[in-house]
C-alpha cells in the first residue's frame, strides 16, 4: 500500500515543476555550470544550498583554453546524471528554455555570446568577468541598451553576507580596503580573469565614482589603489596561492572589519538571479557591472604601463 498523502505530495511536485523556469547554460569550461545547475537540479543537494523555481534543461558545451576535451566530458557525464540535455549547438541549446545563462569561464567569448543570446528577448545571467577588456565590456552594454534587454552580470562575491553587513554597517564609507585570490589565466589576463571578485567586493562597498587605478606588482600579487572623485580611496589587494576574502570599510573616525564565509555565496548569488529571471529587477545595475569591468581593464593598463591610470569612463 502506498503511503498515506502519496497522491497529493506526488501531484505538488509535479505542479511544481511545471511552473519552474526553464534556463539554459551556455557553456561548459567553468565549474560554476556545474555549482549553479547542482543547486537547481541534483536529488541530493543539500535543502539549504538548493535553490527552487529553476530548472536547467540545457547546456552549450565547447573548448576553450580553461577547458579541454577531457574535462568537458567528465562535467557533460555530471549534468546528464541530473537529466540535462548536453548539445554542441548554441540554437539547440536555447530553443526551449525561460532565461538563459552565460557561463563561459573565458572572458574572451563573453561578447559574441551575448550577441547572439541577446537577440532572443530573454532575461541573461552573464557570469564574471562582464568581459576581457572594456571596449567589449561597452559593446556588451550598448547592445543590451539597444535591445531593451534584461540582463545582470556580478561575482558572487556582491552577495555574500559578510558584505552585505559591511554595507549596511557602513553606506558610504571614506576608505574601503577589501582582498582576495589572484588566480592564473589560463589566457588573456588574470587581474580581468579572477581579480573581478575582490573589485566587485570594492565597487559593492564604496559604490561608483572611480577615476583611476594604480596596480603596482610584488612577490605576493598585485595591489590595486584606486582614487575617486570626492576623494575617497580604495585598495584591492589580489594575492596569489591564497583564496581567502575580506577587508575592512572606515570613515575618519570608525571601522568595520569583515571576513569572508564563501560556503553560501553561489546560492546567495542564485537566488538573486531566480528572483530576477521570474521579473525582479536586476540586483547590480548595468552601470555598476561596467564600472566594475573599467576598474579591472584599468588595472591591467596600469600593469602593463607601470604608472597610474584614468579610467575609460565616468561613473
Amino acid at each position: 500500500m502506498l503511503p498515506r498523502g502519496y497522491y497529493l505530495n506526488t501531484r505538488a511536485k509535479e505542479v511544481n515543476k511545471m511552473n519552474e523556469l526553464k534556463v539554459a547554460i551556455v557553456g561548459l569550461d567553468s565549474s560554476h555550470s556545474i555549482q549553479f545547475a547542482s543547486r537547481m537540479n541534483a536529488p541530493d543537494c543539500d535543502p539549504k544550498l538548493r535553490v527552487d523555481g529553476l530548472r536547467v534543461v540545457s547546456c552549450m558545451r565547447f573548448e576553450t583554453p580553461f577547458q579541454d576535451k577531457e574535462g568537458l566530458d567528465a562535467r557533460q557525464k555530471q549534468l546528464e546524471s541530473w537529466g540535462i540535455k548536453v548539445t554542441e549547438s548554441f540554437d539547440e541549446c536555447v530553443y526551449d528554455c525561460d532565461a538563459i545563462m552565460l557561463e563561459i569561464n573565458d572572458p574572451a567569448y563573453h561578447l559574441e555570446y551575448f550577441e547572439k543570446a541577446v537577440k532572443l528577448g530573454k532575461p541573461i545571467f552573464l557570469d564574471k568577468p562582464m568581459a576581457d577588456t572594456y571596449a567589449a565590456g561597452k559593446a556588451i552594454y550598448d547592445l543590451a541598451a539597444k535591445h531593451g534587454a534584461k540582463v545582470c552580470s556580478s561575482s558572487s562575491l556582491r552577495f555574500v553576507t559578510a558584505v552585505a553587513e559591511a554595507k549596511k554597517e557602513m553606506s558610504n564609507p571614506d576608505y574601503v580596503s577589501v582582498y582576495g585570490a589572484l588566480g592564473i589565466a589560463l589566457a588573456g589576463s588574470s587581474v580581468v580573469w579572477y581579480g573581478v571578485h575582490t573589485m566587485e567586493m570594492l565597487q559593492k562597498l564604496m559604490g561608483p565614482g572611480a577615476v583611476s587605478v594604480n596596480a603596482i606588482p610584488d612577490g605576493k600579487g598585485v595591489i590595486c589603489i584606486v582614487k575617486y572623485k570626492n576623494g575617497n580611496r580604495g585598495v584591492v589587494e589580489l594575492n596569489t596561492n591564497s583564496y581567502i576574502y575580506g577587508g575592512m570599510v572606515r570613515t575618519k573616525d570608525k571601522v568595520h572589519f569583515f571576513s569572508v564565509d564563501m560556503s553560501m555565496a553561489y546560492t546567495l548569488q542564485l537566488r538573486e538571479i531566480a528572483s530576477f529571471f521570474k521579473g525582479g529587477d536586476s540586483p547590480v545595475s548595468l552601470e555598476d557591472t561596467l564600472e566594475v569591468m573599467d576598474l579591472l581593464d584599468t588595472a591591467q593598463r596600469s600593469l602593463d604601463s607601470g604608472k597610474e591610470e584614468s579610467l575609460n569612463g565616468s561613473y
